[in-house]
């Protein structure tokens, strides 16, 4: 049986994009991941799609989508809830739907925002690499414990 695992952010255009993408790359077909933001601003960073590309992941077409959509009436249910940036973490989420009517679980892994660093765009794009490197060990972590 396939397991989910809803990643959270406040934009849902970088951490969140990359640590769905990478999870779905890494650990189907027993789990499937989605991403969703607080807050999302309507599109995931360009950065963040290079950064999976550069590394070898099919991004997809990621989708920059609010958390209430994994809270309505039909969403698919969900097993384990991350989020990936402090904001988040701090704001109170909605209920979502997990298997057999219990609640999802919850963690908590702090990534800084690589979309807020300043700088060159070789500054920017080593941030976004420093970040999807500590995305990526966590998620092969996460795996790991629960093979």
């Amino acid at each position: 049986m396939t397991r989910t695992v809803l990643f959270l952010c406040t934009g849902n255009s970088a951490r969140s994009i990359m640590a769905e993408a990478y999870m779905n790359a890494k650990g189907a077909p027993a789990w499937r991941a989605y991403s969703a933001g607080s807050r999302p601003t309507g599109r995931p960073n360009p950065l963040a799609v290079d950064t999976l590309s550069a590394s070898g992941i099919n991004p997809g077409a990621p989708r920059s989508k609010s958390w209430d959509e994994f809270a309505a009436p039909g969403a698919p249910a969900i097993d384990v809830v991350v989020t990936v940036c402090d904001n988040a973490a701090g704001e109170t989420c909605p209920i979502f739907n997990a298997p057999n009517g219990a609640r999802p679980e919850r963690l908590h892994w702090s990534f800084p925002d690589p979309a807020a660093v300043d700088g060159s765009d070789a500054d920017r794009r080593a941030a976004f690499d420093r970040v999807f490197a500590d995305i990526r060990a966590k998620i092969d972590a996460f795996l790991d414990a629960r093979a």
